[in-house]
Formats: structure tokens, sequence, C-alpha cells
């Protein structure tokens, strides 16, 4: 899947869905996450709620070059729940996401092959019925300059839009903004005629 180098696809709050296969339950939660952290305590949350549930099994993956992910089975037959879920989010292109599947078991074994689908189809669900955004991966630059100065570095700003996060203006002036990751050679270039200006 081809996607720019400072853009992202994740999901804008929490989703559910529920699959049934062969009288078992599978329950499917999507969430935005950040941090291995957070994943842990959502999956602890659920592990409480759902505390009768067989299995709690989930997949997440974070950074936006996906570069941080992990899955886990719950006790299912290895690679039969984790990699499926998993699986769903990277087919998706996702990233910055957890999804939980909470399995009540309904009486009937669903053998290796029936468990990898229908956790699969209980990811594929919630992905469904998540709400996908696409992100930018911005960068925080800070630029230090005479006041003289002042109006051709507001020129250069103004043409590139960026977010003014905080500016200071006296003899010499700070300027911190927030700007997307592909854009910001090009703001540099704008910048670097003026005289005394330097990026912290």
């Amino acid at each position: 899947m081809f996607y720019m180098t400072d853009t992202y696809l994740t999901i804008n709050g929490v989703a559910t869905a529920t699959v049934t296969e062969k009288r078992s339950k599978f329950i499917a939660f999507a969430h935005p996450v950040v941090s291995a952290n957070e994943v842990k305590e959502i999956v602890q949350r659920y592990r409480k709620e759902y505390y009768d549930a067989r299995h709690v099994c989930w997949a997440y993956v974070l950074g936006f070059e996906r570069e941080e992910f992990r899955s886990n089975d719950d006790g299912e037959p290895s690679g039969t729940a984790g990699k499926p879920i998993l699986g769903q989010i990277n087919s998706n292109g996702l990233t910055g996401i957890l999804i939980v599947v909470i399995r009540y078991f309904g009486g009937v074994k669903l053998g290796t092959s029936g468990l990898i689908m229908a956790y699969k189809a209980a990811a594929a669900a919630v992905v469904e019925e998540a709400r996908v955004v696409e992100r930018t991966v911005d960068e925080v630059i800070t630029i230090h300059f005479p006041y003289i100065s002042m109006n051709s570095v507001m020129r250069a700003v103004k043409d590139m839009n960026p977010e003014i996060i905080s500016q200071t203006f006296e003899m010499e002036c700070d300027m911190t903004l927030c700007i997307r990751k592909g854009e910001v050679e090009r703001l540099k270039t704008a910048l670097a005629d003026i005289d005394n200006l330097s990026f912290c």
C-alpha cells in the first residue's frame, strides 16, 4: 500500500462490532492508542469487564512508520487469534490502533482454520465500524531572529501556514512552529536568506 512519508492512517475514536460463529460470540473493540502502556491498561480493563469470557485476544500497531507491533492469542492455539487481528490492521494500513477481540465459547469447537476466520472477521468488522482518518506527521521547530527581520519572517511563515505554537517579540524574537514534516525543508529554504536567523 502506498502512503506519503509524512502521513498515516489511524482511527478517530472507539468502535465496536460483534460476530457470531457456531454459537461462539466474538466482541471486537478498536481503540486509538499512542503507547504500549495505554494498550496494557485498555486490555486489563477488558479482562476485568469481561472476566467470564474464555479469551481476550488483541493486537496493536504504533508509530507513524508502523514499526512497533504486537499480538496475543490469550490461550487460543498459536497464531489463530492475535495474528489474524494484526493482519486486518496491516491490510488496512493502520497505525496508532489496538483491536481487542473477546470470545465467549459457544460449545462448538471451530478448529484452527475456523478460529482464524472468526478472529479475522471480527477484526475486519470493527475496522469497518471505525472512522479511519489520515493524519500528518508534524515537526516542531523554533526560530530565533532580530526584531528588524520580523516582516520577512512573517511573510515566509504566512506562505507556509504552519501552526504557531508560541511567539516572543522583543529586540530578539523567538517563534515556535508546528509544521508538516514534508514541508520543513521548504520552510527552512524560505527563511534561509533572512539575516541573523537561526533554528533552535
